[in-house]
C-alpha cells in the first residue's frame, strides 16, 4: 500500500509515442489502471520522440509542460506509461516536486490491494523487490510506494565502506531468494494437488483472458460461486476452482486465473507463473473476450501469445466472446471454437456447457486389453469405473473389450493390445 493511501490522488499521466504501439489505447487502459488504484486522472500528455530520453523519458520543453500542470495544484502524481529507470525517477520527481510512478508500479499497487491469499500476497511481493532492487539508488519519494527498501536500522551494523544503499541491495537479494523458496513450496504443493487430479480423473477447465473481460463474472454464472466481480482492471487475482456439472453428467473443475493487460512487464508474468500454469495443465482453456470492447480481437491475441509463452501447446482453446449483451453487432465467425455468450445476462451458457462437453475428451474409450493374473485388481476397478463389453480368458492373462475410464487410463496403458 501506499504511504498516502489516504490522501486523494490526483494523476497526470505521460506517454512517449515512439511508434511501437498505440499511445492513445494504451494511455485509456492506464487511466483505467488508475482508476482501479482509486486515483482520479486529470489529464494526459503526450511526446512523440524517435526514443525515450535517457535522463528524464521526455524532452525538456515536454517536462516543462508537466511542470506547469503540476505548479497548478491540480494534480498531486505523475504516472508514466513505461518503465522508468532509478535515474529517470529521481530527475523526474526533482524536476516536478511530486512523486513520480510508472506503469509497473501502478499495476504492482494494484496486485497489492487486491491479492487475498497466502501465495498471491507473496507473489506481488516478490514482483516489488525484483523491480525495486535494480532502482534502489535514484528513488525518492516513489520509494515508499513500493513499501520502502528493507535495510532500515541497519547501519548501526555497517561493515567497513560498505555504504547503506549496499546494505539495502543485499538485504532485498536475501529477502528475494526467501520469497522464491517460499513460494517454490507453496508450487511444490500445488503440483502435488495437480499430479492427484489427475490420478483420480478429475478433468480441469481454464478460464483465461484479458483483465475485466467478465472472468469471474462467468465463473459465478456457472458455478455460483460468490467470486468479487468489478468492473475494474484485476478485481480479482487469486485463483478460484469450482466444482462444475456438464451436460452429459460429467464433473470438471473449472479454475479461474489472474487477467492480463497490453505490455505487462515480463517480471510480473514471471512472479504469476505459477498461477497462469494452471491454463498450462488444463484439459481445455477457455479465452475470454469483451466483445464490446472494439480492441477485442487484440485482447484474444495478448491471451495466446502468453499461452503460447507458457508452453500450452496442443491444449484446445476455446475462445467465449463474453458481453454480447452490450455488442448490438456481434461478429458472425463463430464456429466450433468460438462461441457468443452473456455471463452477466446468463445468455448462451446452456450452448457453452454444451460445447465445452463436445470439445473435452470423452470420459471413456473403448480398449482391447491384455491384463496379467497377477492384475486382477485392475479388471475389478474397469467394471466398476467403466464397463467390460467382452472377456476372454488366455494363457498369458485376461483379454478384456471394455469401455475404461479415463481416471485409469495410465494404469491400463501397458496393456493395450
Amino acid at each position: 500500500m501506499y504511504e498516502n493511501a489516504q490522501q486523494e490522488e490526483f494523476a497526470l499521466l505521460v506517454a512517449v509515442d515512439t511508434g511501437d504501439y498505440d499511445v492513445e489505447i494504451s494511455l485509456a487502459e492506464l487511466a483505467q489502471l488508475a482508476d482501479t488504484a482509486e486515483i482520479a486522472t486529470v489529464a494526459w500528455v503526450t511526446q512523440k520522440r524517435a526514443d525515450y530520453d535517457k535522463s528524464t523519458c521526455i524532452g525538456s520543453g515536454k517536462l516543462e509542460e508537466i511542470k506547469a500542470y503540476v505548479d497548478t495544484g491540480e494534480v498531486n502524481l505523475v504516472i508514466f506509461d513505461h518503465e522508468l529507470s532509478a535515474t529517470q525517477i529521481r530527475n523526474l520527481e526533482k524536476a516536478c516536486g511530486v512523486a513520480v510512478i510508472d506503469r509497473t508500479m501502478l499495476i504492482l499497487d494494484i496486485f497489492a490491494q487486491h491479492a487475498r491469499t497466502r501465495e498471491g500476497r507473496l507473489q506481488v511481493e516478490l514482483a516489488q523487490h525484483r523491480y525495486l532492487l535494480p532502482r534502489l539508488a535514484g528513488m525518492g519519494e516513489s520509494l515508499s510506494r513500493l513499501g520502502g527498501g528493507g535495510g532500515g536500522g541497519a547501519g548501526a551494523r555497517r561493515g567497513k565502506g560498505e555504504t547503506k544503499l549496499e546494505l539495502n541491495r543485499r538485504h532485498i537479494r536475501r529477502h528475494i531468494r526467501n520469497l522464491e523458496e517460499q513460494l517454490e513450496k507453496l508450487e511444490s504443493r500445488r503440483e502435488l494437488l495437480r499430479k492427484r487430479r489427475k490420478k483420480d480423473g478429475v478433468t480441469t477447465v481454464a478460464i483465461v483472458g484479458y483483465t475485466n473481460v467478465g472472468k469471474s463474472t462467468l465463473l459465478n454464472a456457472l458455478t455460483d460461486a460468490g467470486v468479487l466481480a468489478e468492473d475494474k482492471l484485476f478485481a480479482t487475482l487469486d485463483p478460484t476452482a469450482r466444482s462444475l456439472t456438464l451436460p452429459d453428467g460429467r464433473t470438471v473443475m473449472l479454475i479461474d486465473t489472474v487477467g492480463l493487460v497490453r505490455r505487462l512487464p515480463h517480471h510480473l508474468v514471471e512472479a504469476f507463473k505459477s498461477t497462469l500454469e494452471e491454463a498450462l495443465y488444463a484439459d481445455l482453456i477457455l479465452n475470454v473476450c469483451d466483445i464490446s470492447n472494439p480492441e477485442y480481437t487484440e485482447q484474444a491475441e495478448v491471451t495466446n501469445r502468453l499461452l503460447e509463452d507458457l508452453g500450452v501447446g496442443d491444449t484446445i482453446v476455446l475462445t467465449v466472446l463474453n458481453k454480447a449483451d452490450q455488442n448490438p453487432s456481434p461478429p458472425l465467425t463463430v464456429g466450433k471454437q468460438t462461441i457468443l455468450i452473456s455471463a452477466r445476462e446468463k445468455t448462451g451458457l446452456e450452448q457453452l456447457l454444451e460445447r465445452i462437453a463436445m470439445l473435452l475428451e470423452p470420459s471413456q474409450k473403448r480398449m482391447r486389453l491384455l491384463i496379467p493374473y497377477e492384475k486382477g485388481a485392475l479388471i475389478a476397478k474397469i467394471r466398476e469405473e467403466g464397463k467390460v463389453l467382452e472377456q476372454e480368458y488366455r494363457e498369458d492373462g485376461t483379454e478384456l473389450d471394455a469401455l475404461v475410464d479415463r481416471k485409469l487410463f495410465d494404469a491400463v496403458h501397458p496393456y493395450v493390445l
